[in-house]
């Protein structure tokens, strides 16, 4: 269910600004009686959802202030975050393993021995 919103803005809480959503001005008096304080409240365009709201406020002179830009971006990342990028999936390299000479003549020698066993038999 996407809720749309007439009126928008911010207002601080416990010290934090808080982009805030409603559907008339009226919500400033709830805001007050809750012990919010700096609210600005504007009336929006048109109707819009949250993740619109964000955006739209972004554009406003809301913006320019820089806590409020503060709890915008915030509310931005909430409501429109950005793509995940899928990890790669795959299988891991191995690791190189380091293989002497001496290795190598060894297993020749061996697999050598085993031909002339088995041309014998």
């Amino acid at each position: 269910m996407n809720s749309v919103f007439t009126v928008a803005g911010v207002s601080k809480w416990n010290n934090e600004f808080k982009v805030r959503f409603a559907n008339d001005l009226a919500r400033v008096k709830m805001l007050v009686k809750r012990g919010n304080t700096d609210i600005e409240l504007i009336e929006l365009p048109r109707e819009m959802s949250k993740p619109e709201i964000v955006t739209f406020l972004k554009t406003t002179e809301l913006y320019k202030h820089p806590e409020y830009a503060a709890a915008i971006d915030a509310a931005d990342e909430k409501y429109n975050p950005l793509p995940r990028v899928p990890k790669k999936r795959g299988r891991k390299p191995k690791s190189a393993t380091v293989v002497s000479m001496d290795a190598i003549k060894a297993r020749a020698m061996i697999a050598a021995e085993a031909e002339t066993v088995s041309a014998d038999a």
